[in-house]
């Protein structure tokens, strides 16, 4: 018979990537997630009840979601169908449930594995309830984004969530050996660049193989990289940062609370981060000047013209020059004392003026540019502050039926250290005169 492969001049089976090659055949296989499939951990401890229930498998790419699926429906004897949410509609999800139905009839269970299943729509999550509920299918859904905030309450009701952790160095370099004796012959790399290859991995394991490959692919026979070449022969994995999604939120959130806790070197590497994942400087600059406002407030009231002043800056130059400005004023925000006084006290307004409802001012406080006004008691009794003795009338200027309160507590940092004692200065001169 006519080889057909070698008529076309093709080869007869495209060689497999080295991540398939090295695809775990068992769960004691996986590396990096002994939490999940370790001998005490949470799969294996449900392998071990005979209780496997539905699940949503929360972690960074490259962490073996895929993989651990997949072996599940080994050990559970379980017919194993996968879809993506990118491709996949709720027409299409009707077929895989028919199909689970009619296996499900002959006795045979079907495991279904939904990729980024954060992808889907309510409507489309919502579809999966009736089959999960009468044992049509065991749902497994692998997501990157957090399921508290991309899927909904009702399918987390029915679900365990499971959270892969991205692999450390040491499990990342198990996944190298791994592929060294899968290939039969060392990586073409010193110790350095091996090490350098690790952290590019950005714990992630399908990279760490795909990094190996192009190194393999570039060695010429004898050659062994250093850290330089290798560095030269592939790209620099940018660090996993998708700024619409949670490593956005999560730089931001450690940016700011590095800034909170005073820790200028901990804010300089999350901005570092951001800017080297291609994030705007001015959406930065902009979250600085809100830590001025919200954290420092009144403590220094500096802060918040230091970061307005870097956003314009920024404007002004532009890249690289601009960031560098954006960088002073993290660190002046960093260092500056810390008070959230005024953001409790408006705060405690607002909560006030929601519940107190539609109060008239007192009327010793409204002008009365009319006789009406005049004859109704406005402006009657008003003190001018400019005429008091110390400049200060002590007058009340809340709504009368709610009298005089305290919302605004200056701490005893910073500025506001000095705007205490002016406060308690008139509360002193209030009480002297009578005032309340």
């Amino acid at each position: 018979m006519t080889d057909l492969f070698a008529a076309a001049g093709l080869e007869r089976a495209t060689p497999r990537p080295l991540a398939d090659r090295l695809r775990p055949k068992k769960l004691s296989d996986v590396v990096g997630q002994d939490h999940l499939v370790g001998p005490d951990g949470t799969i294996t401890r449900m392998l071990r009840s005979g209780s496997l229930g539905s699940l949503v498998f929360w972690g960074p790419p490259g962490t073996g979601k895929t993989t651990v699926a997949r072996l599940l429906a080994g050990e559970t004897d379980l017919e194993f169908e996968q879809v993506s949410a990118i491709f996949t509609g709720v027409a299409d999800l009707k077929k895989v449930f028919e199909v689970a139905r009619a296996k499900r009839s002959m006795g045979r269970g079907t495991l279904l594995f939904v990729d980024e299943i954060h992808r889907f729509n309510r409507a489309q999550l919502d579809s999966f309830l009736p089959v999960m509920e009468d044992g049509t299918i065991v749902l497994v859904g692998a997501t990157t984004e957090n399921p508290s905030f991309e899927l909904n309450a009702a399918l987390l009701s029915r679900s365990h969530v499971l959270v892969f952790k991205s692999l450390d160095e040491a499990a990342i370099a198990r996944l190298l050996a791994r592929a060294e004796e899968e290939l039969g012959h060392p990586l073409p790399l010193d110790e350095g660049a091996r090490a350098l290859l690790v952290r590019m991995a950005d714990g992630d394991g399908r990279a760490s193989l795909t990094l190996a490959e192009d190194v393999i692919r570039a060695a010429r026979e004898g050659e062994v990289f250093d850290e330089k070449g290798l560095a030269e022969v592939v790209q620099r994995r940018a660090p996993i940062y998708d700024k619409s999604q949670d490593g956005h939120y999560n730089l931001i959130s450690a940016m700011h609370k590095s800034v909170r806790g005073s820790d200028p070197d901990a804010a300089l590497y999350w901005y570092a981060r951001m800017l080297e994942a291609g994030e705007s400087p001015l959406f930065l600059a902009r979250r600085i000047v809100v830590m001025a406002a919200e954290d420092v407030g009144l403590a220094d009231p500096q802060a918040l013209v230091v970061a307005n002043n870097a956003k314009d800056a920024y404007d002004f130059l532009g890249s690289p020059e601009g960031e560098l400005a954006i960088a002073n004023a993290l660190v002046y925000v960093a260092t500056a004392p810390k008070s959230n006084a005024v953001y409790m006290a408006l705060k405690a307004a607002r909560r006030l003026a929601k519940d107190a409802g539609s109060l008239p001012p007192p009327k010793h406080i409204l002008n009365a540019p009319t006789k009406l006004m005049k004859q109704e008691g406005y402006s009657e009794g008003y003190r001018y502050d400019h005429d008091e003795p110390d400049a200060f009338s002590g007058q009340n200027y809340f709504p009368e039926k709610i009298g005089r309160l305290r919302l605004y507590d200056p701490a005893e940092r910073g500025f506001e250290r000095e705007i205490r004692k002016r406060l308690d200065w008139w509360a002193k001169l209030r009480r002297e005169r009578g005032e309340g």
